[in-house]
Order: C-alpha cells, then sequence, then structure tokens
C-alpha cells in the first residue's frame, strides 16, 4: 500500500462542514449536500482520506453513483489526489455495474452461467411479445412495451413472481401479466440473459438464501466503507440490496439531499433517505449548507418555497457571496406574451455581455418548448434543447406534417411513406415495394399508384379495403382546405386517421406527453393564415436548425433534465396552478405529489447562479383549447424580500389573495394526501374574450373595477363556474362562493349580476 500523507494538505480547502463529513470515517453517515454545497468535493476527498489514513485499500470500499460518468471522474479525481494511486481493482460503479460484477462471480446460484447476457430494453421488448404471442394475447390491446414497464417496476421494488399475489398483478392482459412474468424470468434463464432489474433482484435473493449466507458473509469481510452518491433518488431494490451490504459494516455514508428527489414517477423513494436515522442507529448527520453556486436572494427564495414541504430532514443554504440580484416575477396575458418577455429579456442579456451557454430554459412540460423555440428562431437566437429532440422534430410532429404535407401536396411520397401504415393497416414492406414499383413504371407519385391499385386485385382485400379508404381520407380532407380552418382541419385528420387513438390506446408513459405536443402544435397553427403558410414557416425552422455556433447557444431543458446543472441566467416560465404543480401529479399521489413537485421547484430555482425569471400567465393555450390560469401557489411562497414584481397585473395582491400563509388556496387546500380543489375547474375551457390572439396589451383593457357596481351578497353568474354569491371584494377581483360549494377569486370582467 502507498506511504501515508501526514499532512492531508487536501481537507485545507475544505469548510467546516465539509471536513467534518470527510473525516466522520467511522459510523453510519448522513451527508445532506444542498444544491451547489460542494457534494463532488466532499464525496471524492472522504475517499482520498480513507486510503491516505490506511484505513482501507482500495479493493475495501464500495463506492456506488448512479452514472458511469461520475464513476470514472471520482476515479480521476480521487486518483489525482494521491499522486497516480492506481484505480484497478477498485468497487466504484452504478448500481447495475456492480451487481453485474458481482453476479458474474455467483450465477450459478440463480440457475445461470457465469457468461450470462444483459439484454437492453428493446430486446425485452422483441421477448416478450414473443412470449406474450405464444400465450395468445392480443398485442395492440395490451403492448408488450406496458408489460416491460411493469415487470421493471416489481423489479425495482425487489419482486420476484413468487412474492406478488393474484390479486396485486393487476388486470393487466386481462389478469395474466404476472403469469408473463414468470414465463418471462424461466425464459431469460433458458437464453443464460437477464435484464438490469434482474442484476440487483438476483443478487438480493442470493444474499437473502440462508442457503447462501457464505456469500454476503463474504462481502461482509470484504467491504470496510461502503458509499453512496445520489442516495434520494435510490429505489426500493438498491436500498435493500445496501441494507443487507452494510450489515457487515456500520461504516456506511450515504451523500444526498431529500430536497432534489424528483424521480418518483420512475421507482425513486425519497423515503430512503428520510428514515436514514432509523435504519442505521446513532448516525451522524451533517449538513452541508454553505451554497458556492447562486446569490443569497435566489437561496433565500428556494428556502422558502422548500420549506413548505412537511416530509423532509430540513437544512438552509447560504452563501456569503452576496445578495445579487432579486427574482423576476412577471405576469403576463398568454404564452405567446411570456415568449415575447423571455426573448426581450435574453437580448438585454446578451447586449449586457451574457453568452447564450449561460442562458437556460427551464419547463415542466415539454409542450412549453414550441412557443419559446418559435421566439427565438424570430429572433435570430441559436438555441439547443436537451434531453429531446426540438418541437418539430419529434416523431409525433413529423408524422402530423406528414399528414399535412400529402394533404396539400399528394405526391409529396416521403410524406405518404411515413404515414402510410400510421396508425397501423396491415401494410407491410412487401406491399410499399410493391406500391414503388408501380409508381416507378407509370411514372406516377405514391398517392396516384395506391389509387391505381386499389381498383385492381393485386393486393390483399383487407390492405386494399385499407389503402382505399386511407385515400378517400386524403381526398376528403383537401377538399375542406378551402372551407374549414386549418387548425380545425389538422384536428380532424389526427382524429379521423386514427392517430390520435393510437397514443390514446399506448399505455406507455409518454404517450400523453406526445398528445399533448400534438395540441400544442395544433393550437400555434391558428397563428398562421394558412395551412401552407404554417408547413412553409416548419420548413424553415428545420432547415435553420443546425444554423449557429453550437457552442453559444440558449438551453431549453425541461425541470427534470436539469437537474445537476448550472447556469448564470435561468428562466422559469408557466408557473401556474395545474401545470405547475401539475395537476396530473397531485391527483395520482396527492401530497406526496405536490411535495415532489415543490421539491422540483427549488431544483429549478437552485440552477442559477446569479439572476432567476419566474413567468406565469392569466391565459394559456393548453391541449387546444384557451384556459384561465391562476398562479401557481409556489409563487404565493416566494419570500418579498428577495422578488423583484416586473408587471401591471397587481402581482403582489395576487400573489397573496390567492394562497393563505399555509400554501392552501381559499377553495379547500389539501391535507391528509388530499389534492387542491383548484384541480380540474381551475382550467375551465374558454377563449380570451377580447380576441383570437390575446397579447399581454388586451390585459389591462378586460378588466374592469368592481366598485359600487358589485356588491357582497350580489348573486353573480361566471362564464365557467356558473352561478354563485359575493362573499368579499377586492379591487377588481371577487371572492365568490358557487353554489357547487367552492369559493373562487375571479376577475370581475369574467361575471355578470343575475340580481
Amino acid at each position: 500500500m502507498h506511504a501515508q500523507t501526514q499532512s492531508h494538505h487536501y481537507l485545507d480547502s475544505l469548510n467546516n462542514a465539509q471536513r467534518s463529513a470527510v473525516e466522520a470515517i467511522n459510523g453510519p453517515v448522513l451527508v445532506l449536500a444542498g444544491a451547489g454545497t460542494g457534494k463532488t468535493r466532499v464525496l471524492t476527498t472522504r475517499l482520498a482520506y480513507i486510503l491516505d489514513s490506511n484505513a482501507a485499500f482500495p479493493g475495501q470500499i464500495l463506492a456506488v453513483t448512479f452514472t458511469n460518468k461520475a464513476a470514472q471522474e471520482m476515479k480521476e479525481r480521487v486518483s489525482a489526489m494521491l499522486g497516480g494511486l492506481p484505480v484497478d481493482g477498485w468497487w466504484l460503479g452504478t448500481f447495475h455495474a456492480l451487481n453485474a460484477r458481482m453476479l458474474r462471480r455467483h450465477a450459478e446460484l440463480v440457475g445461470l452461467n457465469s457468461n450470462f447476457s444483459i439484454i437492453d430494453p428493446d430486446d425485452q421488448i422483441r421477448l416478450l411479445k414473443q412470449l406474450m404471442d405464444a400465450a395468445n394475447i392480443d398485442l395492440k390491446k395490451w403492448p408488450a412495451k406496458v408489460a416491460a414497464q411493469i415487470i421493471e417496476r416489481w423489479k425495482d421494488q425487489a419482486l420476484t413472481p413468487s412474492q406478488i399475489s393474484a390479486s396485486d398483478a393487476g388486470d393487466f392482459a386481462d389478469g395474466r401479466i404476472l403469469d408473463i412474468y414468470k414465463t418471462y424470468q424461466n425464459r431469460l434463464r433458458e437464453i443464460n440473459a437477464c435484464d438490469f432489474g434482474d442484476l440487483i433482484l438476483h443478487m438480493i435473493s442470493i444474499f437473502k438464501d440462508a442457503a447462501n449466507n457464505d456469500v454476503l458473509a463474504e462481502y461482509h469481510r470484504q467491504f470496510r466503507y461502503i458509499m453512496v452518491d445520489e442516495y434520494q433518488d435510490t429505489n426500493i431494490a438498491q436500498y435493500l440490496w445496501l441494507r443487507l451490504l452494510a450489515q457487515g459494516s456500520a461504516n456506511i455514508c450515504c451523500v444526498g439531499d431529500d430536497d432534489q428527489s424528483i424521480y418518483g414517477w420512475r421507482g425513486a423513494e425519497v423515503g430512503n433517505i428520510l428514515k436514514f436515522e432509523k435504519d442505521f442507529v446513532g448516525a451522524k448527520i451533517v449538513r452541508l449548507e454553505q451554497n458556492y453556486r447562486s446569490t443569497g436572494h435566489i437561496l433565500a427564495a428556494a428556502s422558502a418555497v422548500i420549506n413548505h414541504n412537511e416530509n423532509r430532514l430540513g437544512k438552509t443554504l447560504w452563501s456569503d457571496g452576496g445578495d445579487g440580484e432579486k427574482l423576476v416575477v412577471k405576469g403576463l396575458w398568454d404564452g405567446d406574451s411570456e415568449a415575447r418577455w423571455v426573448g426581450e429579456k435574453i437580448e438585454e442579456l446578451q447586449h449586457k455581455g451574457q453568452t447564450l451557454n449561460q442562458i437556460a430554459i427551464l419547463v415542466r412540460a415539454g409542450f412549453q418548448m414550441r412557443s419559446f423555440e418559435e421566439r427565438l428562431i424570430a429572433l435570430g437566437i441559436h438555441y439547443r434543447v436537451i434531453g429531446g429532440p426540438r418541437f418539430y422534430e419529434r416523431a409525433e410532429i413529423r408524422d402530423a406534417l406528414a399528414y399535412l404535407r400529402v394533404t396539400t401536396q399528394p405526391n409529396d411520397d416521403l410524406a405518404f411513406e411515413r404515414i402510410i401504415n400510421l396508425p397501423k393497416r396491415g401494410i407491410g414492406k412487401a406491399t410499399i415495394e410493391m406500391l414503388y414499383a408501380h409508381a416507378r413504371g407509370a411514372g406516377i407519385s405514391l398517392f396516384q399508384a395506391v389509387c391505381d391499385m386499389c381498383e385492381s386485385d393485386e393486393l390483399r382485400p383487407k390492405v386494399r379495403e385499407a389503402l382505399s379508404q386511407l385515400t378517400s381520407q386524403f381526398i376528403g380532407w383537401r377538399e375542406q382546405i378551402a372551407i374549414m380552418p386549418h387548425n380545425e382541419l389538422c384536428a380532424c385528420i389526427l382524429e379521423e386517421s386514427g392517430y390520435n387513438a393510437m397514443l390514446k390506446a399506448d399505455k406507455a408513459p409518454e404517450a400523453a406527453g406526445r398528445l399533448e405536443n400534438l395540441k400544442e402544435m395544433v393550437a400555434g397553427m391558428e397563428e398562421y393564415d394558412s395551412l401552407e403558410a404554417f408547413l412553409e414557416h416548419v420548413a424553415l425552422v428545420l432547415e435553420n436548425r443546425e444554423k449557429g455556433n453550437a457552442s453559444d447557444a440558449v438551453t431549453l431543458i425541461t425541470l427534470h433534465g436539469a437537474k445537476g446543472l448550472e447556469y448564470d441566467n435561468v428562466f422559469l416560465p408557466g408557473w401556474e396552478e395545474g401545470l405547475f404543480p401539475s395537476q396530473r401529479a397531485m391527483d395520482e399521489t396527492g401530497l406526496k405529489g405536490l411535495e415532489e413537485e415543490r421539491r422540483l421547484a427549488y431544483v429549478g430555482i437552485t440552477r442559477a447562479r446569479k439572476r432567476a425569471f419566474i413567468s406565469f400567465v392569466a391565459n394559456r393555450q393548453m391541449y387546444g383549447s384557451w384556459v384561465n390560469a391562476i398562479p401557481s401557489r409556489f409563487v404565493g411562497e416566494l419570500p418579498d424580500g428577495a422578488v423583484l414584481t416586473e408587471s401591471d397585473m397587481g402581482f403582489a395582491e395576487r400573489r397573496s389573495s390567492h394562497w393563505d400563509s399555509s400554501g392552501h388556496g381559499y377553495g379547500g387546500g389539501h391535507s391528509g394526501g388530499q389534492t387542491s380543489n383548484f384541480g380540474g375547474n381551475i382550467y375551465a375551457r374558454r377563449r380570451p374574450a377580447h380576441n383570437s390572439h390575446p397579447t399581454q396589451r388586451g390585459f389591462a383593457a378586460a378588466n374592469k373595477v368592481a366598485g359600487p357596481e358589485y356588491r357582497r351578497g350580489q348573486r353573480v353568474v361566471h362564464r365557467s363556474f356558473g352561478e354563485g354569491e359575493i362573499i368579499y371584494i377586492d379591487g377588481q377581483k371577487l371572492d365568490i362562493l358557487f353554489d357547487d360549494g367552492q369559493t373562487k377569486r375571479v376577475m370581475a370582467s369574467f361575471i355578470e349580476s343575475i340580481d
């Protein structure tokens, strides 16, 4: 082993809390590392300290990360810190990599050979398709992709088929999903393979099997120290694996931030970090609270919001770098106004010398990106979308565009070929080759070739019928171009073609988002004079997608994708109730979902180093309809001292009036896991009254002062919420007790007297 370095000079750069976390190498330790508090430095320095103190050899430390990149960086940093210490033999890697290494040594204990294959998700779905087809399960009704997701969820919970009851398995595949799971596992053993979930599941089974207690004991003797990064993101299986290994030595150190646990939808369990002290009696808790990233005002805002969560261990971020600029909060009329405002702010930042690669727009939902992409293109500002394709490059958007292109131009063979079997119409490769052969031979378009072939007997009856129906639909849609508004025609095409139905039948988690993107595209078409003008615009957008300096571009990314990133300037649009926090998240998991949404807000704010801009709108086009919106409860939780209001909407009144001091709405709030009363009714479908393309300038004109025109106790009617009685008047804002028992605050311009 290398010679001990007596000085531990690398500790000198640590603050007191960081040094405490590094030097606490005996016993269980939980390091609560707030955003921007130097977590990576603590992890690498702690590893180096253990090795440099001769407390353990590299092979006696188990260090777990969530990405291969993080593992490699940690190895390199520790090696450099200790003067080039070799990294061979280290047990440092991801959960999957470490478990694969273990399972190779003990594969025979679960019926595998040591040279087993690890199948990827595509192979997993292909295998499930084979098994489900052999079992006469309708794959259109019960997609193999959904079966794979159900099985993955069970494995994340460390559940083998024998641990799941028929009643708990659910009704997927007419209640046969548990049998599918059993058959799938047996088939994997037959072909000497496992999927990623099996890597951990098999090792847990080996560790827990009394007949194999020598295996677990071997690892207990080997690992003197266990270190875990991003502990708040662990699922149940990962947690159980760690608990079993930690039984041998109490020297386990978990690093994480309960306030940044935002992946519950993919299996992460925030409870793992919350119950650390219960799991490891006598654990030392070290809070890293000194932030090296953000200004004081940004940290104050993030802390004020996250403090409204009940289920957290608690910490307060602070910085000695000064308060900096206050957060700018802006209320606007609609989504287009919001995009224009963000564009103007980005141009202002550019004029002040800010580079584009230090500017990011963080959205809650993917459909929000379209308006920002459109605006940035109009301004000639280069941008990149991280974590996914640009809006018009998404598969569902390209499919919809292909339908529109064929409608306007039947000779567009590429577009027609793209959607000829979307949704599936039983048209295979051989049929398409036959159609192309006829088209080339006759010198006609693919569309005309289909029309010709449908008049012959060369195609199978079912295929001929499907293609005949499709061409008839296109002819009918083409006739509607001059009659029907182009956005309505697009919606009609997506519905009548069966494309919407295909997505609705798709039970994959991303299917709902794909439908939302299509509705956003349809809504955005209103801005163009004709279908041809819209298609020309999109073509220009796609043509320009590679232009500009990629190294200097505004980043567009979802809040979930932004975790771990940081920028000098961060825009946080769409802070409206129902959008953020997501109504779907609250409906599905109640208070737990709301708290995860609030953690997402915390993550968003703390991505900003110098400036943060939060915006909300009064009206938003969502899913093809105009909706009334009120500011997110998270806006109401921002501290006045850290916020600069840049709005003509009476933001201070608006922010405080919708939410009481606990962040609960007048309409009922939430408790005991119930969602807020603002759900559902908030997004009443309607258009802004003054025109079809509302602008910010119309907001003040659309509102009227309540004054003597209304009085307490007066009966009124609201266009969305129905009839009710005024119980409180605050300028233009009225609190109304509606006949359905809900109390809502509405603008006076949206009601009429019925007295």
